[in-house]
């Protein structure tokens, strides 16, 4: 019983400490765009004080704002126009640590200043923009340098493990949303969970150490993915993602994309082109990556590993035959810049469209799931010579 009472009490003396920690976030509750071209200002709602760091970079304008120990409990917002604002966007780019990206339609300088809550009122940071020249906003970026992100996550490998190991990348995250549904869902979101559901399917058998690029809602820049891949020793990296067309037309089903310099069709050229886009709609500084990093980015992955990934393609586009519903050009290839490490056999994965009323659906199924991460276990037994146990959902496509 004296056992029992101290440690009620241990659990008591905690509780206020885990309340404090808890408190220490300050929650952001609403934006505001206001101004005109030659002045404009964005306000921020907050529950407590901030410490902004606030720094800029160029080709596309943008005036980044980093925020420790800020969460936002908004909605995302993308599109907003106004002013000097041709779009925002905020959300996490690190644990505890939020951001703002604002994308400006010519040079600005960026100042700030915060007033306490008073009388109902929240607290309120004031990100305040005015015209100037080019050259001013370039000495000004050069003067405030980014804050530095937290390194990629590293997977400890057990040196007497053999299995293969298969790095499953959910795409986008954190401040990257990613396409979106016609009712809100994100990209980011539902890739996340099937992603976890393969991961589980591939566990299951045993044959595989898997490892995955992000396991909630955290940004990982492009350059980072193919890093964990190469630095965990990759035997395959499966990318996936859902895909989004403004005027879709009855356009659906999935998608297996390889690497390539000239794309296949424009389609393919399009969707590389956004998905490439990635760190920079998350204001990530691209012009200090190490020159491996840069060379991995630039160079074409070696021939043997192209032909490698080019049948993993063919597994996965037969395999998934049986379980899910394919576009209609199933597979393709462009320059996808997550794709692009030399030595590991690599395919990006569009599940479907997150702008198909029954692809969505289908995707934030778990019965779905279930069949569709079974078919593609199929396929990745295959590509690795196992006889597989996993099925693949059936004999007839899920329409």
């Amino acid at each position: 019983m004296m056992r029992i009472a101290a440690l009620a009490v241990l659990i008591l003396a905690a509780a206020p400490a885990a309340a404090q920690k808890a408190d220490l976030l300050v929650r952001a509750t609403g934006t505001k765009l206001g101004g005109d071209r030659a002045r404009t200002t964005l306000t921020v709602d907050l529950t407590g004080p901030a410490r902004p760091h606030i720094f800029t970079l160029a080709d596309p304008y943008r005036v980044i704002i980093d925020l420790p120990d800020v969460v936002f409990g908004t909605a995302p917002l993308a599109h907003e126009e106004k002013g000097l604002v041709s779009a925002y966007r905020y959300g996490l780019i690190a644990p505890r640590r939020s951001r703002i990206v604002i994308d400006t339609k010519e040079p600005v300088k960026a100042g700030h200043s915060f007033s306490e809550a008073v009388g109902g009122q929240p607290a309120k940071l004031v990100i305040d923009l005015a015209v100037t020249s080019r050259s001013a906003f370039l000495q000004d970026m050069q003067e405030k340098a980014p804050a530095e992100l937290p390194p990629a996550p590293k997977v400890v490998a057990d040196e007497t493990d053999k299995r293969p190991v298969v790095v499953i990348d959910p795409g986008h995250g954190g401040i990257d949303t990613g396409a979106k549904g016609a009712g809100g869902e994100e990209e980011k979101n539902v890739v996340l969970g099937f992603a976890h559901t393969l991961a589980a399917k591939l566990n299951e058998a045993g044959r595989y150490r898997v490892v995955m690029t992000r396991e909630d809602d955290s940004f990982i820049a492009l350059a980072d993915r193919v890093k964990i891949a190469r630095e965990n020793g990759a035997r395959l990296f499966l990318s996936i993602h859902a895909d989004s067309l403004a005027d879709p037309f009855g356009v659906r089903g999935a998608t297996v994309y390889t690497l390539s310099e000239t794309a296949s069709d424009a389609e393919a050229a399009r969707l590389a082109e956004k998905e490439n886009r990635a760190d920079i709609i998350a204001g990530v500084n691209l012009t200090e990556e190490p020159d491996e990093v840069a060379d991995i980015l630039i160079d074409l992955a070696r021939r043997e590993t192209k032909v490698f990934s080019v049948r993993l393609a063919n597994n996965l586009v037969g395999s998934a035959r049986k379980a899910m519903r394919l576009n209609k050009n199933p597979q393709r290839s462009a320059g996808f810049l997550v794709l692009k490490a030399p030595d590991v056999p690599s395919v990006l994965l569009e599940l479907g469209y997150m702008t198909n009323k029954e692809d969505l659906n289908l995707m934030q199924s778990q019965d779905w799931r279930d069949k569709a991460a079974a078919a593609l276990a199929q396929a990745i037994d295959g590509f690795f010579g196992h006889p597989s146990t996993a099925g693949g959902g059936g004999g007839s496509s899920v329409n």
